[in-house]
């Protein structure tokens, strides 16, 4: 694969995870009751727990989706997009071990339920994709080159 080849793809995939970050963030901005409903349905945190993380979450995914289309301190943007799908795995698996049978609250509110196990897949998919985006070295000059 030539270097541009890989460029390309690289730049791809950081706008593919930055478009599905802002969708996510978006999403969840608009409903933040519904989606501390989410949060709540995991049964980790504390009550006033999950109002806070629907409030700092969706803004986050939001910020890092912005940076990574942009191209904006992606690397860091990437990184943090694969904590959170960590955290998220490690959340899902949590309830499918505790036999809890949730929405994951992804990217809608309301509507057919997305498995566990169909949310874990998503989400390694999308870890993967963080990596890839990660490892990208940055230039300084035309970030969309």
């Amino acid at each position: 694969m030539t270097k541009r080849t890989t460029n390309i793809i690289h730049i791809l995939v950081r706008l593919l995870l930055g478009g599905i970050f802002i969708y996510a963030g978006i999403i969840k901005i608009i409903d933040p009751v519904a989606f501390a409903g989410n949060i709540a349905a995991y049964q980790v945190l504390p009550y006033f727990g999950n109002y806070l993380a629907a409030a700092i979450l969706p803004w986050l995914e939001l910020l890092c989706g912005l940076l990574l289309v942009t191209g904006y301190r992606a690397r860091g943007a990437a990184a943090t997009v694969a904590l959170l799908n960590i955290v998220f795995i490690l959340l899902l698996a949590s309830t499918i071990v505790r036999g809890l049978d949730i929405d994951c609250g992804c990217f809608r509110q309301g509507g057919p339920k997305t498995s566990a196990w169909t949310a874990i897949m998503r989400d390694l998919l999308l870890l993967a994709l963080a990596l890839f985006t990660m490892y990208q070295p940055e230039r300084s000059s035309n970030r969309f080159r």
